[in-house]
């Protein structure tokens, strides 16, 4: 029972590698490096010679030739060497019988173990090369201590053999095929990652320039009318103001761009969710009259107070209440109203409309970037909002018919 113990021992500390590479890179967008090897190594050679299978005072067993192989494979030949001068400085100073013993069979085995990997990397059934190591790494060292101690390599035959069997061969195939299985889909991870920072930057250019070229191509017709000088002054102003108009659009449109790109979450701060809603209605009510909507807020008397960024809290509430006012332009007795409650140590922000509301499909496609449910819109104001909401942990839901109009639900939780 003592030596299947110390085997799975053995065993976990041969797997070490694998386990901390899946802990350490599981999200990183980079790969293993050499340095990574070389010292996740030296803390498995060390652990499992430290805590070593023995059956007979000064002769140890552990999954060093499993490590030192995995080095060199993984790591180099480089790697495979400063793993080496540790194994022989560590085995001197731990000491005993079998100490010359293990400084031949490592004399032997290292070498192999450097041919093994260099053809491991040639050939296409790796799992012969694998198959072969476990094997050699095994057989080796039983014929050096059948030559140098062949009466405790007969007394302990079973011992020494189910030991380096079980350690080395089993030890070999979980740790290469595991890892390797590990670094190809971090590979493919990478790559996926990779695709998706292209595509999104195709998307954004491609975005871009067709929300830019549109006012521009409106001023430069524009511009052109008013050089042919054709028209009467009152309507070359009309061209003026509108190519102004053009211009500004413009320049919203590239604000919504760069506020998109920036990080959310820099600046937290304990702030007035009421008072800043407040200032917020204040400024958008003009823009409701405009477009025929009555806009009605309940405030509470007392402050709320969350942590967040003033300035992408009142970046959010103008995107979700300029979004409730410009779904009610073409309904009668249009209403957008805000409320607030507080359940569970969150404060719920209700913005309710009766507009033209949303069907099954672009409820589902709300928020995600570059969709927006107006003809003139980018999508960027929902997408920097619901971002905005995340980043102070904060969740968006939605309710929706057409014809119906529209609730936004925002939660945030409480300072």
């Amino acid at each position: 029972m003592l030596e299947i113990k110390n085997i799975l021992l053995q065993l976990l500390f041969a797997l070490s590698p694998f386990v901390i590479y899946n802990i350490y890179y599981r999200k990183l967008e980079i790969n293993y490096s050499r340095r990574f090897i070389v010292i996740t190594c030296s803390f498995s050679l060390l652990l499992s010679m430290t805590f070593a299978s023995s059956i007979y005072e000064g002769i140890i067993f552990d999954v060093r030739y499993v490590i030192i192989f995995f080095g060199i494979l993984f790591g180099g030949v480089t790697s495979g060497l400063i793993l080496l001068g540790e194994l022989i400085i560590y085995r001197i100073y731990i000491g005993g019988t079998g100490v010359y013993d293990a400084l031949i069979i490592q004399a032997i085995i290292f070498p192999l173990s450097i041919l093994l990997c260099s053809l491991y990397h040639k050939i296409r059934k790796k799992h012969i090369i694998t198959f072969i190591a476990g094997l050699s790494f095994s057989i080796i060292p039983l014929i050096s201590l059948y030559i140098n101690k062949p009466e405790y390599s007969v007394t302990y035959f079973s011992f020494n053999i189910i030991v380096l069997l079980v350690q080395n061969s089993i030890g070999i195939w979980l740790l290469i095929t595991l890892f390797n299985k590990s670094v190809s889909d971090k590979e493919f991870y990478i790559k996926h990652i990779q695709n998706e920072k292209v595509e999104a930057i195709n998307q954004v250019a491609a975005s871009l320039a067709h929300e830019v070229r549109n006012p521009l191509t409106t001023v430069l017709g524009f511009l052109k009318l008013i050089r042919a000088n054709t028209f009467n002054w009152e309507k070359t102003e009309r061209f003026i103001d509108i190519s102004i108009e053009e211009i500004y659009r413009t320049e919203q449109i590239l604000s919504e761009y760069l506020s998109i790109s920036k990080p959310f979450g820099s600046i937290q701060q304990q702030i007035d969710l009421a008072s800043q809603l407040k200032t917020v209605v204040d400024v958008m009510t003009p823009y409701a009259n405009m477009n025929n909507v009555e806009l009605e807020a309940e405030l509470p008397s007392s402050p709320i107070l969350i942590y967040g960024s003033p300035t992408e809290i009142k970046q959010l509430l103008v995107n979700f209440i300029k979004n409730a006012i410009e779904a009610c332009t073409e309904v009668p007795n249009a209403h957008v109203g805000i409320s607030f409650s507080i359940h569970l140590r969150r404060v719920q922000l209700v913005i309710q409309d009766n507009g033209v509301g949303m069907d099954h499909e672009q409820l589902n496609r709300l928020g995600s970037i570059y969709y927006s449910t107006k003809s003139t819109g980018t999508g960027l104001g929902l997408t920097f909002s619901y971002q905005a909401i995340r980043s102070m942990n904060g969740t968006v839901s939605v309710q929706s018919t057409p014809l119906s109009g529209t609730i936004f639900t925002i939660s945030l939780p409480l300072a």
